[in-house]
């Protein structure tokens, strides 16, 4: 049996995460750059376990948003608690491993999990929406979808802030406790949204955004200070990329001239 809510909002969930991945993890590989900084098989493999790890998480997330509507305080601070920890664990065990972490692309990796789980936060949203209404309106499938942008946003920039920049890097303070408390505030912000009515809901999402957005582009250098394989040390202007679909195509080489 096909649910119509849970189609849509894999839907939505699927474009914002996937589209993340295509354009923006997309601009520093061939033939954007010369050569790809990534591993794109684990790239891969990274979102694949972020889809598996967003399950629970955005079971929470539903559960969490329905505790803050109830005013169920130590409930929703338990399952804030889950949230953020284990989101915080699942990118801790990704940047240890032998498989992704042994690699100077991490950041890379980091990223796509949290992409990953950010899809199917996006999922929960939408669908919590649409599978409690009859008639969707404009300003309820405003919020819903902001929300959706917001989660997945609120995710990829916590994966950089949860990173501790090399050393001699000028990106900030980061590590776990920096990515978990802003992902403790974004959540807050989320849940706390709709109690304020229908203000609220649409205010909510778009401050967590514009905060994200910041947040990821202040650690967005992480990305651009990866170095291509074959290439030691940190990446040159040739190598930074371009806008996604923009690179220039390679020069002719000349003609040789007749005798």
């Amino acid at each position: 049996m096909v649910v119509a809510s849970l189609t849509l909002g894999g839907l939505v969930g699927v474009v914002l995460s996937g589209g993340f991945l295509w354009w923006e993890v997309g601009r520093y590989a061939t033939p954007q750059v010369p050569v790809t900084v990534f591993d794109e098989r684990k790239v891969l493999a990274a979102y694949t376990v972020g889809l598996f790890v967003g399950v629970p998480v955005a079971a929470a997330y539903v559960l969490l948003t329905a505790a803050f509507a109830n005013a169920a305080l130590p409930g929703a601070a338990i399952l804030l608690g889950g949230i953020v920890v284990g989101t915080e664990v699942a990118q801790r065990l990704l940047v240890r491993s032998r498989y992704w972490g042994a690699s100077a692309a991490v950041p890379f990796y980091a990223v796509s999990l949290r992409a990953g789980m950010g899809g199917i936060l996006a999922l929960a949203a939408a669908a919590t929406y649409l599978g409690a209404v009859r008639v969707p309106t404009a300003t309820g499938l405003s919020a819903a979808l902001l929300s959706a942008v917001a989660l997945l946003t609120l995710e990829v920039a916590g994966g950089l802030l949860s990173l501790r920049p090399a050393s001699g890097a000028s990106r900030g303070a980061g590590g776990p406790w920096v990515g978990g408390l802003f992902g403790v505030v974004a959540f807050v912000l989320l849940g706390l949204g709709p109690a304020a009515g229908t203000a609220g809901a649409i205010a909510a999402p778009i401050i967590v955004l514009l905060g994200s957005i910041l947040a990821y582009r202040g650690r967005r250098g992480m990305l651009d200070d990866v170095p291509a394989p074959s290439v030691s040390g940190g990446s040159t202007a040739s190598d930074r990329p371009l806008a996604y679909g923009r690179t220039p195509p390679p020069a002719l080489p000349p003609e040789p001239e007749d005798p």
